[in-house]
């Protein structure tokens, strides 16, 4: 197979598949993207850059549509190289949203296009909208609809696409749901799983937990509100006067991946530290950390919080399950469709840190009776998530769509 991976980032959500493609000699794949950083073996990496980004004084509405036109030049640009070299692609399978998809068509009419689709915005019934304190205003809804331009134009030209559940999928306009497959990415439960009486110890951040006997943990990529990093440290605040031997591990940037920054310029770390002073002895701001340092973390966990508002599902929340965590996660609609309430996690009001800390506390009381939540956890991800079971289904799907598109 002769396949075109499109993604700003590398490896993304192709890595596992990637890697089992280019482990046969008799592939041919390139991989278009914006970072240099990293490389997968049999797998030629080609990297576009935009010729610049969309101009100030472009209508707001307008802004990301014009970044995704200058993406999706820069990959056509990049494809024409390719294809002047004489490589013509079966399949070009590209992140929709970003725009390296948009041209694809055009310079490769003859290729199958698969559309990875991650999310559709609404102004109303999932994140935009969720937070009270947060009104949509009439300028949130037009921007928000006009946001939606370079996924709806992939939506009308791929031969099919994907999503990684139910809940991202049903995001999308009905019409479209015939051609997107909801298949997760999968998750590599023999790297991440349980790990008996496990410590943390990271000498190259000089953290040393080996003798703490509850330790909180938390991962997002950025602290901000979509993932609950302001109910995250209220939280922290009220369990710190009731556990005073926990530690708290919070591990993600200092920077907004979603949503809006402060109006003042503050990032909200600083702006929940000044309103809710912790004792920072107990609190460990880790920043992002290699996968086996990453993975310590999770293992050493006596209870991992996981909060978000009704948008994409992290991939942490299924591999600290993976890993046989005890999850208190927000009641939301990307986390129902994983976790049962008493069965294989606990639920919490997002909006309540007092609910949440309560929970946290329920569950480092009672250690025999969450050990059987723990176990169903993994059995969850083994079950349905499981890379072991899912990379198969999902190369053979790809090579499916190619064959019926010819």
């Amino acid at each position: 197979m002769k396949i075109l991976f499109l993604h700003p980032n590398f490896p993304a959500q192709f890595r596992h598949l990637a890697s089992v493609l280019g482990q046969d000699p008799q592939n041919k794949l390139f991989y278009a993207t914006n970072r240099r950083e990293g490389q997968i073996a049999g797998v030629n990496k080609v990297i576009y850059e935009k010729s610049r980004t969309a101009r100030p004084e472009t209508h707001h509405y307008v802004r990301p549509l014009e970044n995704a036109v200058l993406e999706a030049q820069a990959v056509y640009r990049v494809a024409q190289n390719l294809k002047d070299q004489g490589f013509y692609p079966d399949l070009v399978y590209g992140h929709s949203g970003w725009g390296p998809t948009l041209f694809m068509k055009d310079i490769f009419p003859k290729a199958t296009l698969i559309c990875y689709f991650e999310w559709f915005y609404k102004a109303y019934g999932s994140d935009a909208s969720f937070d009270p304190s947060d009104p949509i205003t009439a300028d949130d809804e037009a921007r928000i609809r006009i946001k939606n331009a370079p996924i709806l134009l992939d939506l009308a030209t791929c031969d099919r696409g994907l999503s990684p559940t139910n809940w991202q999928r049903a995001q999308f306009p009905q019409e479209f749901h015939s051609k997107i497959k909801v298949h997760h990415d999968g998750i590599d439960t023999s790297y991440f799983q349980p790990l008996p009486d496990a410590k943390l110890f990271l000498p190259r951040i000089n953290l040393d937990l080996s003798k703490a006997q509850e330790i909180v943990t938390y991962v997002a990529r950025g602290m901000e509100p979509y993932r609950g990093f302001p109910q995250l440290i209220e939280t922290i605040s009220i369990l710190q006067q009731k556990r005073p031997q926990c530690h708290f591990v919070i591990v993600g940037k200092n920077r907004v991946a979603y949503g809006k920054n402060l109006p003042n310029g503050k990032t909200y770390k600083e702006a929940m530290l000044e309103k809710f002073p912790l004792d920072l002895n107990r609190v460990h701001f880790t920043d992002l950390l290699p996968y086996s340092e990453y993975l310590q973390v999770l293992q050493a966990s006596s209870v991992h919080i996981y909060l978000t508002r009704p948008f994409v599902l992290s991939w942490s929340m299924l591999e600290a399950l993976s890993t046989g965590c005890l999850i208190v996660a927000s009641d939301t609609a990307p986390v129902t469709e994983v976790i049962e309430d008493g069965v294989n996690g606990l639920l919490v009001d997002f909006f309540s840190p007092e609910q949440i800390s309560d929970r946290v506390i329920e569950a480092l009381d009672n250690p025999e009776k969450m050990a059987e939540i723990r176990t169903k956890a993994r059995e969850t991800i083994l079950e349905r998530y499981d890379l072991a079971k899912l990379l198969p289904q999902h190369l053979q799907w790809v090579k499916d769509s190619i064959l019926n598109n010819n």
